[in-house]
């Protein structure tokens, strides 16, 4: 177990590395300038360079790289160019939204993903099957912005059941669905797939192995035999499908959270890279993989406890 965390830690710290410079890297060679992005278009050139000069965005490359990296690592992650506040603040604000968005789908999805999925293994080759598999895949496929378009028009515009745009709710359990039941649909669709797709393909497994077949000639009753025996060892996979898929959650809410104006760390994302807000996006960016790598890192622990068979492999 300890050689496994290394090697785990080693390769999370390689990979947030290499993260950090193409990061780096990208937001340099992005189009604009930042200082004529704060003073605007009627600036003079004297006004941007010198602008430029005082905010270190003409230092050497390799200068700016070491600079920033250590100031992340540090926790000194500067201030916003635009917003005249420390970036850290924004960051961990907005990432608290996204959280909060992520675990209300993760909620509401996984239950009913695994559901579905052992559904199709106990139905496995009939219509139940069939249907909950093709639906798996075909919700996949679709986009992110084209079902979020899809429920927009139809339950916020047609219907109005709904807000079209959505804001971090109260404590109100009713304003919970209100605010976040629309910008989840189109996460939860996604979602759909991959958990179920895994907890069928999982409980396909369970049910083929010897100890199944052992408990059925004992005679116990089939209940019995899914929950205790079934259940228990096909829902591993599963679990690191979860881990990873919330990683994606708080990271991938880019299209999601601007589409329904939801102010997660998605947004905060676009909006500093189109504003060119280079501290904010590079900190948040990174940030994201952060927690990614976290988050996959406990899915892997996770894993290995449940199935000792994964230490010795590692």
């Amino acid at each position: 177990m300890g050689r496994f965390l290394v090697k785990r830690l080693f390769l999370a710290f390689v990979t947030l590395f290499c993260v950090s410079i193409v990061l780096f890297l990208v937001a340099q060679v992005m189009p604009g300038d930042v200082g004529r992005a704060i003073l605007g278009p009627y600036a003079t050139e004297v006004q941007v360079r010198a602008l430029d000069h005082q905010l270190g965005v003409d230092r050497p490359l390799l200068e700016r790289y070491s600079t920033w990296l250590g100031g992340f690592v540090r926790g000194d992650w500067g201030s916003s160019f635009l917003l005249h506040r420390p970036v850290a603040s924004i960051a961990f604000d907005r990432l608290y939204n996204s959280l909060i968005l992520g675990g209300f789908a993760l909620l509401l999805i996984v239950p009913t993903s695994i559901g579905f999925g052992v559904l199709a293994a106990l139905n496995y080759g009939k219509w139940p099957d069939r249907v909950i598999s093709v639906a798996g895949l075909s919700l996949i496929a679709l986009p992110e912005f084209v079902t979020g378009i899809m429920v927009l028009v139809i339950f916020a515009v047609e219907l109005g059941w709904l807000p079209a745009s959505s804001h971090v709710p109260s404590f109100n359990p009713i304003d919970w669905f209100r605010q976040l039941l629309l910008p989840s649909i189109p996460l939860m669709f996604v979602l759909f797939g991959y958990i179920s797709r895994m907890a069928r393909t999982g409980t396909i497994e369970s049910l083929r192995s010897n100890y199944v077949r052992t408990a059925i000639l004992k005679g116990l009753p089939r209940s019995t035999v899914i929950w205790q025996h079934v259940l228990r060892n096909s829902l591993l996979p599963t679990i690191t499908v979860i881990s990873v898929q919330t990683g994606y959650l708080v990271g991938g809410l880019v299209v999601t959270e601007t589409l329904f104006n939801y102010p997660g760390i998605g947004k905060l994302v676009l909006d500093s890279a189109v504003q060119h807000d280079l501290p904010v996006l590079q900190a948040t960016v990174l940030l994201v993989a952060v927690l990614y790598m976290a988050l996959t890192l406990f899915a892997d622990v996770l894993y290995t406890l449940l199935n000792p068979r994964v230490r010795l492999a590692a």
